[in-house]
């Protein structure tokens, strides 16, 4: 397969990974009426998906460095093929911890993989296409997922078993157009069984630019935990919207926004986009706040736009910050331990914010995240405009 078209199919693969993470999001309210359970359950299934994950990140992400980028894409696409053929079978909150654990593992061990695959294969002109894909592709995933389950949950048969079955199809393709097709990029060498060992590979030229990524990684990644993991609940219960296909488009509007914002400003240095992202966060959230305080859907929507918008820019900033410094040969390793940061601020929060709900409510719970949120997006901002504050290069 030529280099460009073989670009264009890791991202292919990279955004459909995440629709598939993002697939259940708009079915949460349609599983907690099937088989009824509470909103602490709900985050527990939302967080297993994420510390399956962040187990995959530590250990099995790195391997391509080591055992060469196919092989792990491969072995990764196959066991998350696996994951839908589990959510096609779940008949209750056992068989969904289950799927949703399989699939953390799987997608964990794929995303440092893709990641490193997409800066290998980039064009050689200086575009830097593959930290702009890293960043755009990943979020538009996101949101074709949850729009996609929303369509078919409220218009199609069978509203918890299609989506999952379109989806493992896609995956048993991949998997053969990754082995037949796709070009491996990295010479094996020693060390494989070593980079199993749980660990947090940052080179030591990345290490004050990794610092510096991650209070702006964390308001972003935790604000699109709020929004996937309790936004379809947030639209039943606050909203009282009972249109899953709406309540798809609106929780896909975040994600949709975000890849939208990385593309528009992807001419744009490092720092700028962050300061630019981290004012968008926060004016994203003020709104959430406005729209959850006044039921209003309309302004949930809009959060959704401006707060996605925020999230893009931020998170491309901070990864092309970060990923300009590393070797070839770290690179899995290095992007590993930026979503390992990312997905613990993706779960952790939304963890306690299922915890507090049960206690205080959806809505106070759901003030009481976003005012944290949004704190942190102007802390990060206003660190960023420190006098004699060091900035990334372009």
């Amino acid at each position: 397969m030529p280099r460009a078209a073989a670009f264009w199919t890791v991202t292919a693969t990279t955004a459909t990974l995440t629709a598939a993470s993002s697939a259940p999001s708009p079915l949460y309210p349609v599983y907690q009426a099937e088989f009824t359970f509470s909103a602490i359950t709900l985050t527990v299934i939302f967080a297993v998906y994420v510390f399956a994950l962040l187990a995959s990140l530590l250990t099995v992400a790195k391997l391509s460095d080591y055992a060469g980028r196919r092989v792990v894409l491969a072995g990764s696409l196959v066991v998350e093929a696996a994951a839908m053929a589990l959510f096609l079978a779940a008949d209750g909150v056992g068989w969904l911890v289950i799927a949703r654990i399989v699939q953390g593992l799987a997608t964990g061990a794929a995303t440092g993989t893709l990641a490193a695959y997409l800066l290998d294969l980039q064009p050689a002109d200086g575009s830097r296409l593959g930290s702009l894909v890293n960043s755009a592709a990943p979020t538009f995933g996101l949101g074709v997922g949850a729009v996609m389950t929303g369509l078919l949950v409220q218009y199609a048969p069978h509203p918890t078993r299609l989506v999952f079955a379109l989806l493992g199809a896609l995956f048993v393709a991949l998997t053969v157009v990754t082995v037949a097709a796709l070009p491996e990029t990295v010479q094996r060498v020693p060390g494989g069984l070593a980079a199993l060992r749980p660990s947090v590979a940052v080179p030591p030229r990345a290490r004050r630019a990794f610092a510096g990524a991650i209070p702006p990684l964390v308001a972003a990644w935790a604000l699109g935990g709020l929004v996937l993991s309790v936004g379809g609940s947030l639209l039943v219960a606050v909203f009282d919207q009972p249109n899953h296909a709406v309540a798809g488009l609106v929780i896909g509007l975040f994600p949709l926004s975000a890849g939208s914002a990385a593309v528009l400003g992807r001419d744009a240095a490092p720092p700028a986009m962050t300061r630019i992202g981290c004012a968008a966060l926060a004016a994203g959230t003020g709104l959430f706040l406005l729209a959850v305080g006044w039921s209003s859907i309309g302004l949930f929507a809009a959060a959704s736009v401006v707060a996605g918008a925020g999230f893009g820019s931020t998170f491309l900033g901070s990864l092309r910050a970060v990923s300009q410094l590393a070797e070839a040969h770290q690179r899995a390793g290095l992007l590993s331990a930026v979503y390992v940061v990312s997905y613990l601020a993706f779960s952790v929060p939304a963890l306690v914010a299922g915890l507090l709900a049960t206690h205080v409510g959806l809505r106070d719970t759901s003030f009481s995240y976003g005012g944290f949120v949004a704190v942190l997006a102007v802390g990060t901002l206003a660190y960023e405009r420190l006098p004699g504050r060091k900035r990334s290069p372009r």
